[in-house]
């Protein structure tokens, strides 16, 4: 079975602190897959060593059948990997339109000269109202991004992402932060992402994790804790004892 990504004996070492430890994963094609574990788990620097964000001490990273352990961040993307953040990366002074009109331009090779073509290339201009009414960004595409409530702002990180066109998509706790009024716009987005992306979610927020995850593996202390379906997870009494804060005598 070619998977959409695979990590064998990961590792990452700060010095003599070890962040992530021997974790092989794998995510099967299509997967709505999460990725959870308490504060200082070593999810971020997991996330950082599958983007190219930062070299592997050692073990390997294939991406559909590809080890892509050595590839550059821009390899990556360019074979189809994106990624959101735990804090935005947006143009505060852009609009939507512009941003998402942007990261098109740049996927089909234009994006150098994009603000004199892409007010006059219609196919770029549609593809980015299409993708920003899927987001429920329709009636603020054109605002300025600064003054969009936070929601809207995680909302249009996915959609940015999603401009890329990818067939693996990492989302880094994209509910952080949002108020509990606008949690439900991104937690509807998250779960109406195609079919044929496939999805790690690496989250803190429960109630998303257990609504979208078909799988979810648990990292403790920089490894591999605990995989399983929803209900396994979560009702592993050493789960809930390591990550949901609970008592257990097991």
């Amino acid at each position: 079975m070619t998977f959409a990504l695979e990590t064998t004996g990961l590792s990452k070492s700060f010095g003599g602190f070890e962040a992530n430890a021997d974790v092989s994963l794998s995510v099967a094609k299509g997967a709505r897959h999460a990725l959870i574990g308490p504060n200082g788990a070593g999810k971020t620097t997991f996330i950082n060593l599958l983007t190219g964000v930062l070299p592997p001490t050692s073990g390997s990273i294939r991406m559909m059948g590809e080890d892509v352990t050595r590839v550059s961040q821009q390899g990556r993307v360019r074979r189809g990997m994106a990624r959101t953040y735990q804090i935005n990366q947006l143009f505060a002074d852009l609009s939507p339109i512009e941003t998402i009109s942007l990261a098109i331009a740049e996927r089909e090779g234009s994006g150098a000269r994009w603000w004199n073509r892409v007010g006059k290339d219609s196919a770029v201009i549609d593809e980015s109202e299409a993708l920003l009414r899927r987001m429920k960004l329709g009636a603020m595409m054109t605002r300025r991004t600064a003054t969009l409530p936070y929601g809207k702002q995680r909302l249009l990180e996915i959609a940015l992402a999603m401009a890329c066109k990818p067939k693996l998509l990492l989302l880094d706790e994209p509910a952080a932060g949002v108020p509990e009024d606008e949690r439900h716009d991104v937690l509807d987005s998250v779960e109406a992402l195609p079919d044929d992306v496939t999805v790690l979610l690496i989250e803190h927020d429960m109630e998303l994790v257990f609504s979208f995850a078909d799988k979810i593996s648990v990292l403790v202390q920089g490894a591999l804790y605990a995989e399983g379906s929803v209900e396994e997870i979560s009702t592993d009494p050493h789960v809930k004892a390591v990550y949901l804060g609970e008592d257990t005598h097991v």
